[in-house]
């Protein structure tokens, strides 16, 4: 029963990551684009209620930890391509650069993103990376 080292948990992380992020070097990407937006147990249930589907993460302090892709999924943006700015059609919280796209053309494209999910969801979602 050897247990597994912290190398090896690590490698089995970079695996699945390569397996479902675009090659940066390929495709132009940042990985992961919004953070996994937190509500509250009463927001929770309207959600569930309205989406039986939701995907979330019961957390121990009552909040559940949504699923960011299925909600841009869910709107309809995996695939989603505005000249060479898109999200990515295998994984909805991966925003890319098909070439030459400028950071303002991401950033709007975020945003439009973000505006959907809170008007369709009533929820915030966080870019992970530092935008300036």
């Amino acid at each position: 029963n050897a247990r597994p080292t912290a190398r090896d948990v690590s490698r089995v992380i970079c695996a699945i990551r390569r397996e479902k992020l675009p090659d940066p070097a390929v495709l132009g990407n940042a990985g992961s684009f919004f953070k996994n937006p937190l509500v509250d147990a009463t927001q929770a249930e309207r959600l569930r209620q309205a989406f039986p589907d939701l995907v979330g993460y019961p957390q121990a302090d009552g909040r559940l930890k949504l699923a960011a892709g299925w909600l841009i999924d869910k709107g309809g943006w995996k695939g989603f391509r505005d000249g060479p700015v898109g999200v990515h059609a295998q994984q909805a919280l991966v925003l890319v650069n098909h070439g030459g796209a400028t950071g303002a053309q991401v950033r709007a494209l975020a945003e439009r993103i973000q505006e959907d999910v809170r008007r369709r969801f009533g929820v915030e979602l966080e870019p992970e990376p530092n935008l300036y």
